[in-house]
């Protein structure tokens, strides 16, 4: 293989191992329950930390016995696959190590974990018993809201928190059969306690919804949550909570409410709000930070509002199972299943599980870009919600169409709309990716767009590309734009090509997806076609290739 395959430098999920004087067993070992404890990776042994390959010892070159050699000495056996490669001559062996559904340690009972430091560099340290909670959540092997809280009896709870609990059930229109109850068997219903050996004992939920703050600040000492309001590097609030959460819950969802602004605008007969942040989206993101967040690990929920963008994070990177790639149509996997549904029946949290679709739709339907998580990493979940000004027009548009069908316009539907009217163009491969849907299901969903009006296609088969249709373009008050995306007949493409490399003396295929607004497949056609009539020969191969006049 090339020097290419070798990544520059060492990552989370990379590991370099020089090899040149044999590389001890168990240090090997060690490097593998580190990434399989954490993300998972590659090591690559025979290569320097700084990246340099120097090549496998004679005693590494069985790949089959380290194999072997890593099931053996880890508890329980991990399974690794290694290959063998070559770099500027030296053999190179690429071990890789999967992400453990389990704690993972070495024959001789050492656990460790693999953490970035603060610049960026990674580093394997000690796996610690009070991380071990930590983990299992994170893997859904174990529900630490769901465990009895040592130390506490039923006197932790707050008889006041309960009679808010209770009132907020009616105000969100929760689950009313738990207004029958008396305060135990609510307390039951919700599993707020458990009983053993006689007694009721918190449950870590109902010390987090209706404890006691001095009782959550001795035996949950984790929780705290921050509203913060910045005005460029001035700040404005800056207030930390650790409440129960219904109280939580209103003290930080009434800060945000007085600093919500609306206008409104005409639709029809009927006049519609505008707010600069959608209140319902702002909920669903403070509820799953709230819920979803690592309660075993110190760090703080975090509010932060600043001039053009909103701000929610929480400790705890995503559940396993769950990544930004499938964040849209994966199944909910909660970090704390109990307090999720503690909420969910309460009426703060969205009953199927899936808020974070009531985040996308609360911004997009005002034609703000989608909710950005690009932030997250394996410590801490976060979404920043964008506050600049709404696209009106857009908003009119999805008002109509949703007047039109009675129902709300699906997601996919807005996540395309939205991306067509900033890209101008994309093709199938593209909208698969967007709405993290399979090819299939992106044309059927493209197509059902195509017979509503709302998008144009162009071009056939693999090279069929999509741009808003004409009646979208006019009614966002784009109607010129339109005619650059359409596109131009296959002769003018050939023309503007041809006296491209005239004018530069070559083109590559790039520079044909720019000039006519092509897909790769429709560009590639096109050169194919101009090669074939004799008018442009090729040159290079691979992303090399260039293109140019032929001698005639």
């Amino acid at each position: 293989m090339l020097d290419s395959d070798i990544p520059a430098a060492e990552a989370l999920i990379i590991e370099f191992k020089s090899d040149q004087k044999r590389l001890p067993d168990k240090d090997l070992v060690l490097a593998a329950v580190c990434l399989a404890n954490t993300d998972g990776g590659v090591i690559y042994l025979g290569v320097e930390d700084d990246g340099r390959p120097t090549g496998l010892h004679p005693d590494h070159h069985d790949l089959n016995g380290l194999v072997a050699m890593i099931a053996n000495r880890t508890i329980p056996p991990l399974s690794v696959r290694a290959v063998m490669m070559e770099s500027v001559g030296l053999k190179i062996a690429r071990i890789e190590v999967p992400r453990s559904t389990r704690l993972v340690a070495t024959s001789d009972g050492t656990l460790q974990r693999r953490r970035l430091l603060a610049d960026g560099r990674p580093q394997c340290v000690p796996f610690l018993p009070h991380e071990f909670a930590s983990r299992e959540s994170d893997l859904r092997l174990s529900d630490y809201s769901a465990l009895p809280v040592a130390g506490a009896d039923v006197d932790a709870l707050d008889p006041a928190e309960r009679h808010r609990l209770r009132q907020a059930i009616e105000r969100y229109r929760g689950d009313r059969s738990l207004l029958g109850l008396d305060d135990a068997e609510l307390d039951g219903a919700l599993r707020l306690t458990r009983t053993g050996s006689g007694q009721r004992v918190p449950t870590v939920t109902g010390l987090l919804l209706i404890g006691r703050e001095s009782a959550i600040r001795t035996h949950l000492p984790t929780h705290e949550a921050a509203f913060q309001v910045l005005d460029g590097t001035e700040v404005r609030v800056n207030d930390f909570y650790r409440w129960p959460l219904v109280r939580l819950f209103e003290r930080v969802e009434e800060q945000f409410l007085a600093r919500v602004s609306e206008r409104e605008i005409q639709i029809g007969l009927f006049r519609v709000p505008v707010p600069n942040v959608e209140p319902r989206a702002f909920r669903e993101a403070l509820v799953n930070a709230l819920t979803h967040r690592d309660y075993s690990r110190l760090g703080a929920v975090q509010v932060r509002w600043q001039t053009e963008i909103l701000s929610i994070s929480s400790p705890g990177g995503f559940v396993e199972g769950v990544s930004l790639a499938n964040l849209l149509v994966v199944e909910p996997r909660p970090r704390n299943p109990l307090l999720a549904d503690a909420f969910k029946r309460i009426g703060l949290a969205e009953r199927t599980g899936r808020g974070v679709d009531l985040i996308y739709q609360g911004l997009l339907r005002y034609g703000r870009p989608p909710p950005s998580y690009l932030r997250s990493d394996t410590s801490s979940v976060s979404v920043d919600l964008n506050c600049a000004e709404a696209d009106l027009n857009f908003l009119k548009l999805v008002l109509e169409q949703e007047q039109r069908i009675g129902a709300p316009m699906p997601l996919d539907n807005l996540l395309i709309l939205a991306r067509l009217k900033t890209v101008r163009r994309l093709d199938s491969t593209e909208i698969a990716a967007l709405i993290q849907r399979d090819s299939s299901a992106a044309r059927a969903t493209m197509e059902r767009l195509v017979e509503g009006g709302l998008v144009q296609a162009h071009g056939v088969k693999k090279g069929r590309t999509y741009t808003l249709s004409p009646a979208i373009y006019r009614a966002l008050g784009q109607a010129a734009d339109y005619v650059r995306q359409a596109g131009f007949d296959p002769l003018q493409q050939e023309q503007m090509v041809l006296s491209y490399v005239d004018q530069h003396g070559r083109i590559r295929r790039r520079d044909v997806i720019d000039l006519c607004r092509l897909g790769p497949d429709q560009a590639r056609r096109l050169l194919r076609r101009l090669v074939e009539s004799g008018l442009l020969i090729r040159e290079g191969i691979h992303k090399g290739a260039y293109y140019e006049r032929a001698e005639i």
